[in-house]
C-alpha cells in the first residue's frame, strides 16, 4: 500500500525556506486530488495554517532564538506525493484522520501567535 507524503514549509518574510515533511498511511486510498482539494479549502488563503494546531512539527528558522522581523507563526502547505516511505507521524494517523483533524481546526479558527512568545 502507497503513502502519502505532506510537504510543507515555513518562509519567512525574506523568503527564507525551511522545510518538513510528514507521511501518513492511506488506508482509505485517498487520490492525490482528494487530499489536495480538502486541505486547500481548510486553509488559510495561500495555503497557511499553524503547524502546532494540527500537531506537525514547527519548522521555523528562529528556533535557535535569532527573532527578526521577518518571523511570523504561519507554515505553508507545498504538496502532497505518494511514497512507499514509513509513516513519520507521531500521532499514526492515516491522511484521513489528518484531513479531519486539519478541518476541525479549520472550523474552530485558526489561532495566530506572536513569536516573540517563543523566544
Amino acid at each position: 500500500m502507497s503513502n502519502i507524503k505532506f510537504n510543507y514549509l515555513y518562509r519567512d518574510g525574506a523568503n527564507s525556506k525551511s522545510w518538513g515533511a510528514i507521511i501518513f498511511t492511506n488506508p482509505e486510498q485517498l487520490t492525490l486530488d482528494e487530499i489536495e482539494k480538502g486541505l486547500i479549502a481548510a486553509f488559510l488563503p495561500d495555503k497557511l495554517f499553524i503547524a502546532s494546531q494540527i500537531s506537525i512539527p514547527e519548522r521555523f528558522l528562529f528556533a535557535r532564538g535569532n527573532f527578526t522581523r521577518f518571523d511570523h507563526c504561519y507554515h505553508e502547505f507545498d504538496t502532497v506525493e505518494i511514497c512507499q516511505d514509513k509513516p513519520t507521524d507521531s500521532l499514526s494517523r492515516s491522511i484521513m484522520d489528518f484531513l479531519k483533524d486539519v478541518e476541525l481546526i479549520s472550523q474552530r479558527g485558526w489561532k495566530a501567535f506572536d513569536v516573540l512568545d517563543r523566544a
